[in-house]
């Protein structure tokens, strides 16, 4: 079995080397895709995941998060009880920001001090980063109104009641854009290559009447499959790899967690990428179908539906469970835990699990077709 693997792998990757217009998909167009999308892409995004650490605990900080909570724009995920639990929910992304106060928040108030309110923001995407600090912001600025009033008829005179913020940015404290950008891109560049060159390559098998010679062998569906799977595979990560090093060339993007959590993920992805190429082979007669529809597959769910370009927390709930049906939502999580947090697999690892299941699903389904139209 493995030497009629090893004998489909080496076939076809002396007929990549023939094909030049094939080897330009590969290793010219990613880069192409890069330096277009990195430099032309910007966006805003909304909708945000609160968490608050409140040491105080008095009418005044509930009131306070209550004027957050109230609007469209945060959503209260979960109140914490101690500052490890900060740096936990974070990491995991189960939030965006986390508030704190100070166990004398309201005693300062009334006094006429200062009073401070912390900000901890995932700055992993630079806009929403700063949407949730003008947010904050004008959640102070009318909460300190309301309080100067209240004291005013009190005491008679208007009290200016200075509340201090301490925004901090966690993962990408420059808030470049750009480098929120990158690992969504690197996921839609690497899809479309894998897609679009294996769903070609047994397409044009078919169009030349190889397919015919091959089904008539001894090779099964699922050794033919994997046979054609392991080049592509191989290139696609040394793709990956230049596209990373490519990143950081022109964007300063680097790699803050572990390498080999890296390459696995990128592995498992381009798996489930691949394997998604050969399903669409499977139902396509022609390479210029086969073209189209991985384009389509591969490049719409990619920007529209991953998470790349609009936040899956914005989306409509029907629109949501759409997003589903494309891997590049699952590697985008993946990528940028390890590029920009730098946090271990215990942030993502159900993440590679859907990747997994795609792969399971995509390559079975195409073993299903391939040994159908073989009959």
């Amino acid at each position: 079995m493995l030497t009629r693997i090893l004998a489909i792998s080496k076939k076809e990757i002396r007929q990549l080397m023939r094909d030049t217009r094939m080897l330009y998909v590969l290793f010219v167009f990613p880069f192409l895709l890069l330096i277009i999308f990195g430099y032309a892409i910007n966006f805003d995004v909304h909708h945000i995941k609160l968490a608050v650490y409140d040491r105080d605990n008095t009418i005044d900080t509930r009131d306070f998060i209550n004027r957050l909570t109230s609007s469209n724009y945060f959503d209260l995920i979960t109140n914490l009880n101690s500052d490890s639990q900060i740096r936990n929910v974070l990491d995991a992304g189960d939030v965006q920001a986390v508030i704190v106060f100070p166990y004398d928040f309201s005693q300062n108030i009334y006094s006429g001090k200062e009073a401070d309110i912390q900000i901890l923001v995932a700055g992993v995407d630079a806009n929403t980063a700063s949407v949730i600090t003008n947010y904050i912001r004008a959640a102070s600025a009318t909460f300190s109104e309301k309080i100067s009033n209240k004291l005013m008829r009190v005491n008679g005179r208007k009290i200016n009641i200075p509340i201090n913020l301490e925004p901090r940015f966690l993962f990408n404290p420059e808030l470049d854009s750009t480098k929120y950008l990158i690992p969504g891109l690197i996921s839609m560049i690497l899809i479309m290559t894998a897609v679009i060159s294996i769903a070609l390559s047994i397409v044009r098998e078919k169009e030349r009447g190889t397919m015919e010679q091959i089904n008539v062998s001894p090779l099964s569906s699922i050794e033919l499959l994997i046979g054609k799977t392991i080049p592509y595979t191989i290139i696609a990560l040394v793709v990956a790899s230049l596209i990373l090093f490519a990143s950081y060339l022109l964007f300063d993007v680097t790699i803050k967690g572990s390498v080999l959590l890296l390459f696995l993920s990128t592995f498992i992805f381009l798996f489930a990428s691949l394997n998604l190429g050969i399903l669409i082979s499977t139902i396509s007669d022609s390479q210029q179908v086969a073209f189209q529809l991985s384009a389509l597959i591969s490049l719409l769910p990619s920007f529209l539906l991953s998470g790349f370009v609009f936040p899956i927390e914005s989306m409509p709930p029907v629109i949501q469970i759409f997003t589903n049906i494309t891997p590049v939502k699952f590697y985008i999580v993946a990528l940028r835990d390890i590029l920009l947090k730098g946090v271990g697999i215990t942030a993502f690892w159900d993440q590679l699990i859907y990747l997994m299941i795609f792969s399971v699903v995509f390559l079975g389904l195409a073993a299903v077709i391939n040994r159908k139209n073989a009959l």
